[in-house]
């Protein structure tokens, strides 16, 4: 007997298009199946059975976060295929922090209206999202929230598990004065500050999709790039050099993110001459007469990961990591971020 409910339809649930979106969705999950996925999706609990060979103490590390504000955009464009990334990635970056590379991830949609075509665009970004991370998209939840949410409306969250070896994970303590800080590109706003955004382009009654010659493609264009994920250049980064401090800069900027990868007593020193941060930032900051260091304690500036090495492996680190460059250095102060 098949499942149906024409009392929980009436109600606003439909769940049978909760079956057709596990259809449509299913073929974006096939993409993210990596060794180790032992269950299909559909079933109470997702399976994963990692590899521990050449480890000597393994370690779990989980991480879970959502996209934000940032949906109300894709929303507005009714285009949802890219948010997912955004979701990975605010979850995997933050795990490569400690070093650990991510083995799976599950995603969970609140929505107000169950469309089945939609939700598997916002899977397949998902899924996209895991094929750049390496990692398996081994299950997650939608649930239809008529009544509590707008038709249109919908949240995104997720959650992911990665595993480092306890002797390989990022130690701090090895830190000192003179080692250097690289910042990685970010690709725009990432995932981050987007009340403040959404505020400042007054995105509710603008043309987002009116081309910005100083951006080169549209607003919507510019505010839907999907975060970058850097799980597999950091991994390369520390099997050539030794590194002694990763930031994922998300919300709260430098100010915040930074410091969670320095020990007691040092600062990064950092020039902002070297950022090469996009238009999009100064566009911001013009628009809405927000201080530089507001900038710089909301959002990325064009930097959405720093590593930090001894100016020794500084090379091989920029070689391994592919488009790192130098902004700053490690130095004696507790001011912990000191922008000059």
């Amino acid at each position: 007997m098949r499942s149906f409910s024409e009392s929980y339809r009436k109600a606003g649930v439909d769940i049978t298009a909760g079956y057709e979106g596990v259809k449509l969705m299913s073929a974006h999950v096939k993409r993210t199946m990596i060794p180790g996925v032992v269950s299909d999706i559909g079933g109470f609990g997702g399976l994963f059975a990692p590899d521990l060979s050449g480890m000597q103490e393994p370690v779990l590390v989980s991480g879970t976060d959502g996209v934000g504000t940032k949906l109300r955009i894709a929303q507005l464009l009714d285009k949802h295929d890219t948010v997912g990334i955004d979701c990975v990635a605010m979850c995997v970056n933050d795990i490569i922090c400690c070093g650990a590379k991510p083995l799976f991830f599950l995603d969970y949609i609140a929505i107000g209206k169950n469309v089945p075509e939609k939700v598997a665009d916002i899977v397949a970004g998902v899924a996209e999202g895991c094929v750049q991370a390496g990692c398996a998209l081994i299950g997650g939840e939608t649930a239809e929230h008529p009544g509590m949410m707008g038709a249109e409306d919908y949240d995104l969250a997720g959650f992911s598990v990665g595993i480092v070896d306890k002797p390989k994970i990022i130690d701090q303590n090895t830190m000192r004065p003179g080692d250097v800080v690289l910042a990685l590109p970010s690709s725009g706003i990432h995932s981050n500050g987007y009340s403040l955004v959404r505020q400042v382009f007054n995105v509710e009654h603008a043309n987002l999709n009116l081309h910005c010659e100083d951006l080169g493609q549209t607003l919507g264009e510019a505010l839907l790039t999907p975060t970058r994920i850097y799980v597999k250049p950091v991994l390369r980064c520390m099997e050539e050099a030794t590194v002694k401090g990763v930031s994922h800069i998300t919300g709260g900027g430098f100010f915040e993110n930074i410091p969670r990868c320095l020990p007691e007593g040092l600062a990064a020193k950092i020039d902002k001459a070297a950022i090469k941060t996009p238009p999009i930032f100064a566009m911001l900051q013009s628009m809405g007469s927000i201080p530089e260091r507001d900038m710089f304690n909301t959002f990325n500036m064009g930097v959405g990961m720093t590593v930090i090495v001894s100016p020794d492996d500084a090379d091989k680190a920029m070689a391994a990591l592919g488009d790192a460059y130098v902004i700053g250095e490690i130095v004696e102060s507790d001011e912990r971020v000191i922008l000059c």
